[in-house]
């Protein structure tokens, strides 16, 4: 999408198929620069059919005094009252307009409120190129018309272009997520995550792509990946993705993301109903190549790693049975006490895996756990981290990207759950916990490292309407633009 900014000297002149003006209730009761625009909304105000009040719009089809050749008002609710929460809402609500009416263009004039002209150029840029997106890959219909053009009207200085540039890269980092994350299994494998990473490879000389395959996993002695992908013909992956934005001798941020391209539950099979949303279950995979596609583009001045880790999950003669014993690449032996909870088993080799690159911080992102729904349900991401500081600093930007989590707790007293009379750790701890207790099992994987766990199960897609969300990319993508800066 095209996106630009132009001064915002005369709205009312300014020629496109919509002017959208952004409007608190507050805004009504002064009038604006422009006479001719602010006699129109008086009147449209003072007939009733617009109060400002938050997300709501009203589309004026035809509008002689104006350059454009429609109105939008957009409210933002009253002025003490807004931040980038009911913003995010309001503009939500506009782009749905937008592409109700099937407006091609627009222009939109910023509000003079509390929110700078930067978080507002930032977050309507994302929201354009995520309120864009359509999932076409497997549809024979033709997709709906686009916006193509978006004029904010602002001043074109460094720091807004910055905002813009921003916000793009992160609703494309966003859509890529999604799209993975939509994609079948029969056509998302863990071969073509490796190809499309190859791909965001060969467009940033910043950034080198190594993919593992299982002949190098069992040389590192991976066993706990490998079992999860005994059972599946489709060859498991692991995919490194080293960008270098930063000097050499700056630590890496690393991003490690659960690539479980289609989760049937192997031997220990799940129920059929909604086993379709498993090719969702390498929605942490998605995230981290569309935060590394966003990292690439806006070309930060950081060392990012990310690392996929990518597999079937599925039942054969060959697969890995509830109580057999695997070891991994750390040397801790594991029981498998059931084949579904397979997530951490290819985590925590790929956590081993990360060690190598002597990381300042590791976030691991995954849809790990049905128990994190039931506590958090699809609003709040479950954090986990070794760090109170560092889960502070992911908390604070995910408030501020409105792409938000909650930290749960991580104490020893969880540990003993996950005790085995035949080996060193169980990959289960019961009923009680779920989420405590996996991502305790990741715990002692990263004793050395400064890690964080992001259970995405809750977030990372909707069942109504179906499809993939894109987070945590917005999370993960203003961390690194504050480590950034």
């Amino acid at each position: 999408m095209q996106i630009s900014l132009k001064a915002p000297t005369s709205p009312s002149r300014q020629k496109s198929a919509a002017l959208v003006v952004l409007l608190t209730s507050d805004d009504l009761k002064k009038p604006s620069g422009d006479d001719a625009l602010n006699e129109l909304i008086n009147r449209i105000h003072k007939r009733g059919d617009f109060e400002g009040k938050a997300s709501q719009t009203f589309l004026l089809p035809l509008c002689d005094t104006l350059s454009a050749e429609r109105l939008l008002l957009v409210g933002l609710g009253e002025a003490k009252l807004l931040d980038e929460k009911v913003f995010d809402k309001a503009t939500t609500a506009m782009f749905k307009a937008i592409r109700q009416y099937k407006l091609g263009d627009a222009a939109i004039l910023l509000n003079q409120s509390t929110l700078s002209e930067e978080s507002q150029i930032r977050r309507l840029a994302c929201g354009a190129e995520t309120s864009n997106y359509q999932y076409t890959a497997s549809l024979s219909k033709k997709p709906d018309p686009k916006l193509k053009k978006l004029v904010l009207l602002a001043s074109a200085n460094s720091a807004n272009r910055k905002a813009m540039a921003q916000g793009q890269s992160i609703g494309r980092g966003i859509n890529v997520a999604r799209e993975l994350g939509n994609l079948p299994g029969n056509y998302c494998t863990p071969t073509f995550l490796a190809k499309e990473a190859k791909a965001l490879g060969r467009k940033s000389d910043k950034l080198k792509v190594s993919v593992l395959d299982e002949k190098k996993m069992r040389e590192l002695g991976m066993g706990s990946f490998l079992s999860v992908t005994a059972g599946t013909d489709e060859p498991a992956k692991m995919i490194v993705m080293e960008y270098h934005g930063g000097k050499k001798s700056d630590k890496p941020r690393v991003l490690v993301g659960k690539g479980i391209t289609f989760d049937s539950g192997g031997i220990s099979i799940k129920p059929g109903a909604k086993m379709d949303e498993m090719k969702f279950d390498m929605c942490g995979a998605a995230s981290v190549m569309g935060t590394m596609t966003a990292v690439t583009e806006l070309e930060l001045p950081i060392n990012v790693v990310g690392i996929i880790a990518a597999a079937e999950n599925l039942p054969s003669g060959r697969a890995t049975k509830p109580g057999d014993v695997v070891t991994s690449m750390s040397g801790q032996t594991i029981e498998v006490l059931n084949t579904d909870a397979e997530g951490r088993l290819v985590l925590c080799d790929a956590l081993t895996y990360a060690e190598r690159f002597k990381p300042a911080t590791v976030i691991d992102i995954a849809t790990l756990t049905g128990a994190c729904v039931v506590a958090l349900g699809k609003h709040a991401t479950g954090l986990y981290s070794n760090s109170d500081d560092f889960a502070r600093q992911l908390i604070d930007a995910g408030e501020r990207s409105g792409d938000r989590a909650w930290q749960m707790p991580l104490w020893d007293e969880y540990q003993n759950q996950l005790d085995s009379n035949f080996a060193d750790i169980a990959n289960i701890g019961g009923p009680e916990a779920g989420s405590v207790t996996a991502a305790c099992f990741l715990a002692r994987f990263t004793k050395n490292m400064t890690w964080a766990h992001l259970d995405i199960a809750g977030t990372a897609w909707l069942s109504a309407p179906k499809g993939a969300t894109g987070r945590p990319v917005g999370l993960l993508m203003q961390y690194l633009l504050d480590c950034a800066n």
